[in-house]
């Protein structure tokens, strides 16, 4: 479905024109007739037939529109939407915008039936349909919006899709230098989504960032290849998800859909393809202004080097040190000679390392500032300097700060912007002579800090290769589905783990007392023995027990198993190591994701987790896995010997292709733990369960 009839319409229609002052039809008329190019507008009221708004005749009905129009602007009640967009159809107009929210007015509570029927209309009439429930779009042709916004709206490399109205307008009134190439507010996307209208900002020579602020993802193939399409083209995607994917009804009987959580498909959709997530729009506004001033940190090694910052004040310094630590965001250790470089331009008694406190006694402060901020940025080991000081009025017209700062971002290539602690204090005067000279001002210690991040995230991710999906194994794939299919069979569960490679102490079952301690014997003490009842939490209801060194231990084990059932595993006791959760959860947009985090008793206590799209290869595992707290107990802890780090890798490879293989005929899947020791991985318990129809 083309886009270029509902952002570049050369005619539209507005129905639901109006004369009065003030009202949402009045609005839309003048916002339209302010359009970059005006289209040929027609104007549709029925109680104002026969008159004329701003010099344009207004007729009684859409059928009295001289021919098909591009675009039809809908602003009108609920109860008139099926009529007008119906006759839309008919007449072969090409694309609307229902403004309304589109609530069944006979059935409210249950307006879904309604919404389909509407998105019915336009797509059997391939007709673009953007909302219902938005706010319009400002595109480089026309302001398709019912509300007055600021005439002309700046041009500029961002292209803003959003669902939410407050937000759109938010953003297009705030005082940073953006401007816009595309801006939609798309609302419930009945027919066309976030996904196409990316395609179109992408295919826009004049867009250079991508902002999503988004409640759902819809269209997901769609959305996944336009994000691929960005990262092609070089353009960073800024996301903002205001309400997360539900994660399903997948998982239920595992840890791991709780784990996962309803933010699980963001995560792994934004992992996957170099998305910058934030988490609040003063952290958006920050990153996407350091964007847009389009210098790069360095290439190097993923996860080397660092920020530079330049501070006024101990305290502040302090803090954000504090704020860094928590936030993952890393200051540069600086080279010796910018170190002995420092230590000469600085009063005696201040530090010369990274980050910087550069007041001492207030003297020569512009030279001060001036030369700390070029000898950060003239370290091979900084990614990124900041000039970190409070950019308030200054009452004694002191210009020392911002001159010093000019002076550097003249010198060099490096991304260089002023932080600011204090957004109320911020001197708008100042930052917006700052900002002419195309410098970053970054309102916030936090959202300040977390841009910097996502711009050093931007550079890692870069440098990745990208993953290419493995090729199916069919027949794995077929018996794997078949294996699923056994539910709560404990030996087709560890066959399902052999077929990808995933290693299991030797387990037998048994189904009486005898059997056990004959299973027993052939494993070799000592044992292990768990109930083969389909329960997640064995061990919370004494389903486990470990290190039974003899027949009569075993028996002893068996009588206290059976209340739960007569079925049990028995398995050779595998050495200790540290234990993981390595699960599969459905998100119904995205499909299958892997699901990685603290195994065993710890699981939901410490709800340490991440999660990634399928596929995965060693590198990413790797990087998943470096994102645990866990991580730290893997490589070796207080003489506690590490694990072998590539066979965990490979266990969580192993999961990304069941995922890709068997996930659709999987409803829950769960490793826990998964014992990761010097001599490798194994998987000490398993559930799998089979989807169900439905």
């Amino acid at each position: 479905m083309r886009l270029e009839h509902l952002l570049e319409p050369a005619s539209v229609a507005v129905v639901g024109a109006s004369s009065r002052p003030g009202s949402f039809g009045a609005r839309l008329v003048t916002e339209v007739s302010r359009s970059p190019r005006v289209p040929e507008i027609s104007l549709v009221n029925a109680r104002l037939a026969g008159e004329r708004i701003g010099g344009r005749p207004v007729v009684a009905s859409l059928e009295e529109v001289d021919g098909a129009v591009d675009l039809v602007l809908v602003a009108v009640g609920d109860g008139q939407l099926e009529a007008v967009l119906s006759t839309a159809a008919r007449r072969g107009d090409r694309a609307a915008v229902i403004y309304g929210s589109a609530v069944d007015p006979t059935s409210p509570a249950d307006s879904s039936r309604f919404r389909a029927r509407l998105a019915a209309i336009a797509r059997e009439a391939g007709m673009a349909l953007c909302g219902g429930g938005c706010m319009g779009f400002v595109s480089p042709s026309v302001r398709a919006i019912g509300y007055l916004e600021r005439h002309p709206l700046p041009n500029g490399p961002v292209a803003l899709v959003t669902h939410s109205g407050s937000a759109f307008s938010a953003l297009l009134r705030a005082d940073r230098p953006f401007g816009w190439s595309l801006a939609v507010s798309s609302g419930q996307e009945l027919v066309t989504t976030a996904a196409e209208y990316l395609e179109y900002a992408l295919a826009l020579g004049s867009t250079g960032v991508v902002v999503l602020v988004l409640e759902a993802v819809r269209d997901a193939d769609r959305l996944r290849a336009a994000l691929d399409l960005a990262r092609e083209r070089d353009v960073p995607v800024v996301a903002l998800a205001v309400g997360a994917s539900e994660a399903g009804r997948a998982m239920v009987a595992a840890h791991s859909g709780a784990l996962a959580g309803s933010d699980a498909a963001w995560e792994a959709l934004a992992d996957a393809h170099g998305v910058l997530r934030v988490e609040d729009l003063a952290e958006l506004c920050d990153t996407v202004e350091l964007l847009v001033a389009r210098r790069r940190a360095p290439a190097r090694r993923e996860g080397a080097g660092g920020i530079g910052a330049v501070f006024d004040s101990g305290a502040e310094r302090a803090l954000a040190v504090d704020l860094g630590a928590r936030l993952g965001v890393g200051f540069a250790e600086l080279e010796p000679g910018t170190a002995k470089r420092l230590a000469e331009l600085l009063d005696p008694g201040l530090d010369p390392s990274n980050p910087l406190d550069v007041w001492g006694t207030g003297a020569r402060t512009e030279e001060v500032f001036r030369e700390a901020l070029r000898a950060l940025a003239g370290d091979a080991r900084v990614d990124a300097v900041a000039l970190a000081v409070d950019l308030v009025p200054e009452y004694d017209g002191d210009e020392s700060y911002r001159t010093a700062l000019v002076a550097a971002w003249e010198e060099t290539e490096l991304p260089l912007c002023i932080m600011s602690h204090v957004p109320s204090a911020l001197d708008r005067e100042a930052a917006a002579r700052l900002r002419r000279l195309g410098i970053p001002v970054l309102e916030g210690t936090r959202s300040g800090l977390l841009a910097l991040r996502h711009l050093l995230e931007l550079r890692d991710f870069a440098g990745r290769a990208p993953l290419l999906a493995p090729a199916i194994d069919e027949a794995r794939a077929t018996r794997a589905a078949l294996l699923a299919s056994g539910g709560d069979d404990p030996l087709a569960a560890l066959e399902l783990l052999a077929q990808y490679g995933i290693a299991a102490p030797a387990t037998r079952v048994a189904c009486d007392r005898e059997g056990a301690v004959a299973a027993a014997g052939k494993i070799g003490f000592p044992v292990a023995m768990k109930t083969a009842a389909p329960i997640a939490h064995k061990s919370d209801v004494g389903g486990v027990m470990l290190h039974l060194d003899g027949p009569t231990a075993v028996g002893e084990a068996y009588d206290r198993l059976a209340r739960l059932g007569k079925r049990v595993t028995v398995a050779a006791m595998a050495p200790e190591g540290v234990e993981l959760s390595l699960g599969v959860v459905r998100d119904p947009a995205l499909g299958p994701l892997v699901v990685v985090g603290a195994g065993g008793g710890l699981v939901e206590l410490l709800a340490d987790r991440v999660v990634a799209l399928p596929p995965l290869d060693r590198p990413a595992a790797g990087r998943l896995l470096r994102r645990l707290r866990a991580y730290r107990l893997l490589e070796g802890y207080r003489g506690r010997p590490g694990a072998d780090l590539g066979a965990v890798e490979e266990a969580v490879v192993a999961v990304s292709l069941i995922a890709l293989e068997a996930g659709e005929s999987l409803e829950a899947f769960e490793i826990n733990p998964l014992s990761c020791g010097p001599a490798g991985a194994l998987a000490l318990d398993v559930l799998v369960e089979a989807r169900r129809p439905g």
